[in-house]
């Protein structure tokens, strides 16, 4: 009985320590339904209204009612139509389409004098999975149109025996052979540079509030830049060379091609550790213990893992999830990473989330410095 008792009281005094520290309760019973709110809805590996651009070379009527059954079937979302091959090929590059949907010239025409045509679909397989969908549903459209080209064929047109066929031709673009590990890999890389900075730097001044050395530090002469310096810049050494070994592993084990430049992926890295240790440093200083600011650090990281796009392709978010996912910087940066080593992008294709996280970088780290001076008087 005496044992239950002391079992008791620990128990009390933890609960009463929990309850009475303002600090822990949001941490405990905010945030959590918060992840769940917008994971459950956002976090889906449905592949819905993917953008496809259309190349109709014949614009016939049976052509136009090809393409009403993918707009149609809410699956697919017509984003625009050219006539230059080059045009499909910029569209897959920029993600501005998902797929590239080309009819040829003489569709109809040969459909009624032979009962056979072709088309082809260029689909962006860089994610293999999504990819392995979309062709799944393309497929089935088709397969549909197929059996319905007897009575949608003029009568004139029909032959004896109405036996249609439309023979798709496929091709992957930068992961033709819809490898997963091309697409996880540089994903992955984001991920753990993400945890080194975010994690560390997140317990960097708090370490120094709990053994009482930030006293110390804010009587002496050091200036704020300094200070910041100091703090940051350690851990980014320390990302670049975690980044560097990521990277080193990726084409050596893995095999991930590198098609774009190193120069480049380098210095979107760079600035993307900005944004990461601004935002740890400025969890550091708004909590009071280690504790705290790994629950914060917790929380944002798995909302933006999941936000990003790594596992779920961010166009099957809803609309609002996918404006939520712009102030991801993860997101932009797994976009980045991709683009440049699967793709070999340019800067000029990278510029738009290349600009975000500049953005996000000063953002950061001028909270952080102005958060540190306030909690410093």
């Amino acid at each position: 009985m005496a044992g239950l008792r002391v079992v008791g009281h620990l128990l009390q005094k933890e609960f009463l320590q929990i309850f009475r520290n303002r600090g822990m309760l949001p941490i405990i019973f905010i945030m959590p339904f918060i992840q769940l709110a917008i994971l459950s809805n956002a976090a889906t590996f449905d592949v819905s209204r993917v953008p496809f651009h259309l190349q109709d070379f014949d614009r016939s009527s049976l052509s136009h009612r090809l393409v009403e059954s993918f707009s149609s079937s809410g699956y697919f979302r017509m984003t625009g139509h050219s006539f230059a091959r080059k045009t499909a090929l910029d569209v897959l590059l920029s993600r501005d389409a998902d797929m590239v949907l080309v009819i040829p010239e003489a569709f109809e025409k040969d459909l009624a004098t032979t009962g056979h045509t072709r088309i082809q679909f260029m689909i962006n397989a860089e994610d293999g999975f999504t990819a392995g969908v979309i062709r799944g549903y393309a497929d089935e459209i088709v397969s549909t149109f197929n059996r319905d080209l007897p009575s949608l064929m003029p009568q004139s047109d029909r032959l004896v025996k109405p036996v249609f066929d439309i023979d798709i031709r496929q091709s992957g673009w930068y992961n033709p052979e819809l490898l997963y590990t091309y697409y996880m890999v540089p994903g992955i890389i984001v991920i753990l540079v993400t945890m080194i900075g975010l994690f560390l730097s997140g317990m960097n001044v708090v370490r120094e509030k709990e053994i009482g050395t930030i006293d110390q530090i804010n009587v002496t002469p050091i200036r704020r830049w300094q200070f910041i310096t100091g703090k940051l810049l350690p851990f980014w050494i320390i990302g670049i060379g975690e980044f560097t070994a990521g990277i080193v592993i990726a084409r050596v084990l893995f095999h991930v091609p590198m098609i774009g430049s190193y120069a480049l992926i380098y210095a979107a890295a760079g600035i993307y550790l900005l944004v990461v240790l601004g935002m740890g440093l400025l969890i550091s200083t708004m909590t009071e213990t280690q504790q705290q600011a790994m629950f914060i650090a917790w929380f944002f990281s798995v909302i933006f893992i999941l936000l990003s796009g790594l596992f779920t392709p961010t166009e099957s978010m809803p609309g609002w999830a996918q404006y939520l996912t712009q102030l991801n910087p993860i997101r932009h940066f797994v976009d980045i990473m991709r683009r440049v080593m699967l793709k070999g992008a340019g800067v000029e294709l990278i510029m738009q989330p290349l600009s975000i996280l500049g953005a996000q970088a000063i953002l950061m780290l001028a909270l952080a410095v102005n958060r540190y001076r306030k909690s410093s008087r």
